[in-house]
This record gives structure tokens, sequence and C-alpha cells, in this order.
């Protein structure tokens, strides 16, 4: 294999757009084909990014299988078309970078990661999240003891709009903050209840939840507590752990200081319980857009033929094991739900 690595877009709405810029900017990629079935995408993204003429613009995936040298591909389509996607590019060699998740289906998800096992090929997700710089030095915060004893997580993700009409709050937004929380704790959750409320889609069980409680429990005890919702103008995007000497928060909508640790804890006088060692500490956090570096984890583990130890096709899977247990303990109005974590990683 050569340095240059010779990749594919399918898909260049929103998120896929984002895939294309990065993968045009990273040094060992060519980017020889752009898929999407709306042919005015394919347009808008040659005048946007002054596309070579050698480069194939297609509304059909098919069509890559006549591009000579294709090494990888990147799907950035709905969910709901993963599993064939993959399943035919692992099939025809493809290494493949997936947009989360990975699919809608646990079966599903630990059928593609068998196969590329079996071809010996690259299953990578794109949980941006993962490579974020707050969560990586966060990660290392929290394991390397700072907080203590740890006591409880809780996240907030909340905002007007976009209303999604293929998946519920918790499809659309869980994901993200049960990825945080399992890498810096270092577990999967083992027990997870879900609890929500339909305005918009539907009612009842039949609905789509537009407002979702989650909570997880770990396997040493410790809980995580999810708030979700896009019919909130209230834009947040929050998460912390709270342990006995402190906390640490991400902050995703301070620009400032997205990474915080606060110390603090209890003094006992007689029966008073006095606040001490109270003091907030910005954490400085390496520079680099999130995408960036999972398009260039990409490389990595092609170049390497080596699964990512952060985002791997099992990373992936276990997260959709978690979604679906949360489905049906919201379908069963906040029954527990347990896991058997039997997915490698």
């Amino acid at each position: 294999m050569t340095n240059q690595i010779k990749i594919a877009v399918i898909g260049v709405g929103r998120w896929g757009v984002h895939l294309l810029r990065n993968f045009l900017a990273e040094p060992q990629i060519i980017v020889v084909a752009v898929v999407d079935p709306h042919p005015e995408r394919l347009a808008a993204v040659k005048q946007q990014f002054n596309l070579d003429e050698n480069v194939l613009l297609t509304t059909q995936w098919q069509d890559l299988k006549k591009v000579p040298g294709l090494i990888g591909v990147a799907i950035a389509t709905p969910a709901t078309t993963h599993y064939a996607l993959i399943k035919d590019a692992l099939q025809q060699g493809y290494h493949v970078l997936a947009e989360k998740p990975l699919t809608l289906k646990p079966a599903e998800c630990r059928e593609l990661c068998q196969l590329a096992e079996q071809h010996h090929l690259i299953l990578m997700v794109d949980h941006t999240y993962l490579f974020h710089p707050a969560v990586e030095r966060g990660k290392t915060v929290v394991q390397a003891g700072k907080l203590g004893d740890l006591r409880y997580g809780y996240a907030t993700r909340t905002h007007l709009g976009p209303v999604r009409q293929d998946v519920d709050a918790l499809w659309d937004l869980a994901i993200h903050d049960i990825a945080i929380f399992n890498a810096w704790l270092g577990q999967i959750p083992v027990k997870v209840q879900a609890t929500g409320t339909v305005w918009l889609q539907g009612c009842g069980e039949q609905g789509l939840a537009d407002l979702v409680w989650l909570t997880l429990t770990y396997p040493d005890g410790f809980q995580a507590y999810i708030h979700l919702c896009w019919l909130n103008p209230d834009k947040q995007r929050r998460l912390g752990i709270v342990g006995s000497l402190g906390s640490l928060i991400f902050d995703e909508m301070s620009r400032s200081s997205p990474l915080m640790l606060l110390h603090g804890e209890f003094e006992q006088q007689g029966n008073q319980f006095i606040p001490v060692n109270q003091r907030q500490v910005v954490l400085e956090l390496e520079p680099g857009e999130p995408l960036g570096r999972v398009c260039c984890s990409f490389v990595v583990s092609i170049l390497n033929n080596t699964p990512s130890e952060v985002s791997s096709g099992w990373v992936g899977t276990q997260l959709v094991e978690i979604l679906a247990a949360l489905t049906v303990s919201l379908g069963q109005g906040g029954k527990p739900v347990f896991l058997n974590n039997c997915s490698q990683v």
C-alpha cells in the first residue's frame, strides 16, 4: 500500500460535507469519488471545494466498483441505510468509516464487525466526541483519581430542533453522552432505564419521544443521569462527573473554558458540613478539530491495519446495544433493563 489512500465519501448532506472537507485536507488521502442521491448536492460540493475533474461524482453507490485502487469509504447516510451499505463495502474489500450509529440493530452491528475481521478490514465509527480534546483530557483527569471517590454523573443535551421524523430524541441525542461517560469511566453500563414524553409526533408508546430521561448504572454502582430534549430553546451541551474531591465539567457551549475542574469538599465540624478547598481550574486543551482527528485516526488504522482503540466497530456496537436496551425500557415506562455486556472491544 502506498502512503496515499484513495477514499470515496458516500453522502454529502449536513455531516458528510464536513467529512469531505477534512479528507480533502488530509495529505495521505486522495478523494477519488463522491456519492449522493441528490445531483444538486454533488454540484454544490464540486463548486464549494473546487473538486478536480478526475473526482467521480455519482448518484449511484454501485459506480464505485469501477473506481481503480479504491481503498476505503466514508459513509454519512441515514442510519437506516448503514447496514446494507457497510456490508456491501466490506464485501468489496473496502475499509469503512461510518457515521454514528453503526446501525439501528445490535445483531447487524455484530455481524458487520465479524465480517470486517474476517476480511482483515478496518471498520470504524465516527463517534466524534471521543476525539474531542476536552473528552480526551477529561478521561485522564478521571482515571488519575483527581476527583476522589466517584459519586455520580449528569448530562444535559437540549435544543429547539431539528426534530427528527425517523428516530426519537433518545436515538438522536443520547449516544454522545453515553459514549463520553463510558470513555471517562472505562466501563459499560450493566443496567439502564429510560422514561419519555411525546408532544409533537404521535402519542404514548406509539410516538417519537421529544423529552427523554435516562439512568445508566455501571458495574461499580456509579450512576449517570441524562436529560435529552429537542423541544427546548435553552440549548445546553453540558456533562459532569462528581467526586468526593470535586467535579469535572465539560460544557461545550463555553467557548472560553469548555473543560473545568471544580475543587471542593466537605469538612465535618460537629454536626455541620462545611465546604472547604473550593477553587476552579480551567484545563488547557490541545488544538485540533475533533472530526479532523477522526479522519486522521481512520488513515492511521488503515496504514497500520489495526482497529481504532477509541472508536472501533465493536465500540459502536456496544453503544447501539445500550440504545436498544434503553428503547425497551422507554417502551415499558422506565422498567430497568439489564445488559449482558457480551460485545468485544
